[in-house]
Protein backbone atom coordinates (compact mmCIF):
# COMPACT_ATOMS: atom_id res chain seq x y z
CA UNK A 1 0.00 0.00 0.00
CA UNK A 2 1.15 3.79 -0.81
CA UNK A 3 2.29 5.51 2.37
CA UNK A 4 0.01 8.67 2.33
CA UNK A 5 0.03 11.36 4.41
CA UNK A 6 -2.96 13.68 5.69
CA UNK A 7 -0.85 16.21 5.90
CA UNK A 8 0.03 15.88 2.03
CA UNK A 9 -3.81 16.05 1.02
CA UNK A 10 -5.09 18.94 1.32
CA UNK A 11 -8.46 18.31 -0.51
CA UNK A 12 -11.27 14.98 -0.94
CA UNK A 13 -13.46 14.27 -3.97
CA UNK A 14 -15.33 11.29 -4.30
CA UNK A 15 -17.43 10.00 -6.73
CA UNK A 16 -21.04 8.90 -5.15
CA UNK A 17 -22.59 5.53 -7.07
CA UNK A 18 -19.98 2.98 -6.91
CA UNK A 19 -18.04 5.02 -3.61
CA UNK A 20 -20.46 6.02 -1.15
CA UNK A 21 -22.86 3.35 -2.77
CA UNK A 22 -22.42 -0.08 -4.04
CA UNK A 23 -23.16 0.79 -6.94
CA UNK A 24 -26.87 -1.03 -6.71
CA UNK A 25 -30.04 1.25 -7.61
CA UNK A 26 -33.34 0.47 -6.42
CA UNK A 27 -36.68 0.93 -7.56
CA UNK A 28 -39.99 1.37 -6.22
CA UNK A 29 -43.02 1.22 -8.12
CA UNK A 30 -43.38 4.59 -8.79
CA UNK A 31 -39.64 5.01 -10.03
CA UNK A 32 -38.02 6.08 -7.18
CA UNK A 33 -34.67 5.67 -6.82
CA UNK A 34 -32.73 4.62 -3.66
CA UNK A 35 -29.50 3.36 -2.77
CA UNK A 36 -27.52 1.55 0.09
CA UNK A 37 -24.75 3.96 1.94
CA UNK A 38 -22.93 2.77 4.36
CA UNK A 39 -23.32 4.65 8.22
CA UNK A 40 -19.63 4.01 8.99
CA UNK A 41 -18.81 6.69 6.08
CA UNK A 42 -20.54 8.86 8.12
CA UNK A 43 -18.09 9.14 10.68
CA UNK A 44 -15.02 9.34 8.51
CA UNK A 45 -16.57 12.50 7.02
CA UNK A 46 -17.06 14.02 10.61
CA UNK A 47 -13.42 13.58 11.06
CA UNK A 48 -12.68 15.22 7.86
CA UNK A 49 -14.69 18.61 9.01
CA UNK A 50 -12.98 18.28 12.18
CA UNK A 51 -9.83 18.40 10.16
CA UNK A 52 -10.90 21.18 8.01
CA UNK A 53 -10.38 19.44 4.98
CA UNK A 54 -12.03 20.42 1.93
CA UNK A 55 -14.39 17.22 0.86
CA UNK A 56 -16.60 17.09 -2.03
CA UNK A 57 -18.77 14.93 -3.92
CA UNK A 58 -18.24 14.98 -7.72
CA UNK A 59 -21.03 13.03 -9.79
CA UNK A 60 -22.26 12.61 -13.06
CA UNK A 61 -25.69 11.53 -11.72
CA UNK A 62 -28.07 14.00 -10.91
CA UNK A 63 -30.24 13.00 -8.53
CA UNK A 64 -32.14 13.51 -5.32
CA UNK A 65 -30.81 10.62 -3.70
CA UNK A 66 -27.24 12.10 -4.32
CA UNK A 67 -27.98 15.40 -2.53
CA UNK A 68 -29.92 14.29 0.12
CA UNK A 69 -26.54 11.59 1.09
CA UNK A 70 -24.69 14.62 0.44
CA UNK A 71 -26.80 17.05 2.79
CA UNK A 72 -26.84 14.46 5.29
CA UNK A 73 -22.96 14.04 5.62
CA UNK A 74 -22.73 18.12 5.44
CA UNK A 75 -20.27 17.41 1.77
CA UNK A 76 -20.55 20.41 -1.24
CA UNK A 77 -22.06 18.37 -4.09
CA UNK A 78 -21.38 19.05 -7.78
CA UNK A 79 -23.90 16.34 -9.93
CA UNK A 80 -24.88 16.17 -13.18
CA UNK A 81 -21.06 16.53 -14.38
CA UNK A 82 -20.35 15.34 -18.05
CA UNK A 83 -17.08 16.08 -17.65
CA UNK A 84 -15.09 15.17 -14.64
CA UNK A 85 -11.98 16.45 -15.56
CA UNK A 86 -13.16 20.12 -16.40
CA UNK A 87 -15.33 20.44 -13.44
CA UNK A 88 -12.54 19.64 -11.01
CA UNK A 89 -9.80 21.99 -12.24
CA UNK A 90 -12.76 24.89 -11.63
CA UNK A 91 -13.29 23.22 -8.13
CA UNK A 92 -9.42 23.35 -7.24
CA UNK A 93 -8.99 26.80 -9.13
CA UNK A 94 -12.61 28.13 -7.34
CA UNK A 95 -11.32 26.86 -3.60
CA UNK A 96 -7.67 27.37 -4.04
CA UNK A 97 -6.40 24.52 -4.07
CA UNK A 98 -3.53 22.07 -6.27
CA UNK A 99 -4.40 19.14 -8.29
CA UNK A 100 -1.30 17.29 -7.04
CA UNK A 101 -2.49 17.68 -3.20
CA UNK A 102 -6.12 16.44 -4.21
CA UNK A 103 -7.42 12.59 -3.59
CA UNK A 104 -9.54 11.48 -5.56
CA UNK A 105 -11.65 7.88 -4.91
CA UNK A 106 -13.91 6.62 -8.25
CA UNK A 107 -14.54 3.25 -9.27
CA UNK A 108 -15.74 3.69 -13.07
CA UNK A 109 -14.30 4.24 -15.94
CA UNK A 110 -16.19 7.68 -15.47
CA UNK A 111 -13.11 8.76 -13.36
CA UNK A 112 -10.47 7.64 -15.01
CA UNK A 113 -9.60 11.37 -16.89
CA UNK A 114 -10.05 12.81 -13.51
CA UNK A 115 -7.93 10.38 -10.93
CA UNK A 116 -5.16 10.41 -13.78
CA UNK A 117 -5.14 14.26 -12.68
CA UNK A 118 -5.22 13.72 -9.51
CA UNK A 119 -1.78 13.72 -6.97
CA UNK A 120 -3.46 10.93 -4.95
CA UNK A 121 -5.86 8.05 -6.99
CA UNK A 122 -7.43 5.47 -4.44
CA UNK A 123 -9.86 3.15 -5.77
CA UNK A 124 -12.81 0.26 -4.07
CA UNK A 125 -11.89 -3.44 -4.38
CA UNK A 126 -14.69 -4.06 -7.27
CA UNK A 127 -13.73 -1.31 -9.19
CA UNK A 128 -13.36 -1.90 -12.82
CA UNK A 129 -9.92 -3.32 -13.78
CA UNK A 130 -8.49 -0.48 -15.54
CA UNK A 131 -9.22 2.06 -12.61
CA UNK A 132 -7.32 -0.52 -10.17
CA UNK A 133 -4.78 0.16 -12.77
CA UNK A 134 -4.12 3.97 -12.43
CA UNK A 135 -5.21 3.85 -8.72
CA UNK A 136 -1.84 4.32 -5.84
CA UNK A 137 -4.27 2.61 -3.44
CA UNK A 138 -6.90 -0.69 -4.05
CA UNK A 139 -9.02 -0.53 -1.37
CA UNK A 140 -10.08 -4.10 0.86
CA UNK A 141 -13.16 -2.88 0.97
CA UNK A 142 -15.84 -2.69 -2.01
CA UNK A 143 -17.85 0.60 -2.52
CA UNK A 144 -20.99 1.88 -0.60
CA UNK A 145 -19.00 -0.71 2.80
CA UNK A 146 -16.77 1.96 4.33
CA UNK A 147 -14.66 2.94 1.64
CA UNK A 148 -14.05 6.36 3.15
CA UNK A 149 -13.79 4.88 6.72
CA UNK A 150 -11.18 2.31 5.40
CA UNK A 151 -9.37 5.61 3.37
CA UNK A 152 -8.61 7.22 7.19
CA UNK A 153 -8.26 4.85 9.28
CA UNK A 154 -6.29 2.20 7.32
CA UNK A 155 -4.67 4.24 4.66
CA UNK A 156 -3.97 7.11 6.75
CA UNK A 157 -3.80 5.85 9.80
CA UNK A 158 -6.35 8.66 11.72
CA UNK A 159 -7.56 7.57 14.95
CA UNK A 160 -11.50 8.47 14.98
CA UNK A 161 -11.54 8.32 18.65
CA UNK A 162 -8.49 10.58 19.23
CA UNK A 163 -9.78 13.20 16.52
CA UNK A 164 -13.46 13.45 17.53
CA UNK A 165 -14.00 12.45 21.17
CA UNK A 166 -10.99 12.73 22.92
CA UNK A 167 -10.84 16.23 25.10
CA UNK A 168 -7.59 17.15 23.02
CA UNK A 169 -9.93 16.85 20.08
CA UNK A 170 -12.63 18.91 21.63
Amino acid sequence: MTNISIDAVDAFVFDFDGVLTNNLVHLDHEGKEWVSCSRADGLAFDVLRKLNKPTFILSTEKNPVVTARANKLKVEVLQGIDNKVDALKKLVKENDLELKKTLYVGNDLNDFHVMKICGYSICPSDSHERIKNISAVILETSGGNGVIRELLEDVLGLDFIEILYSERGK
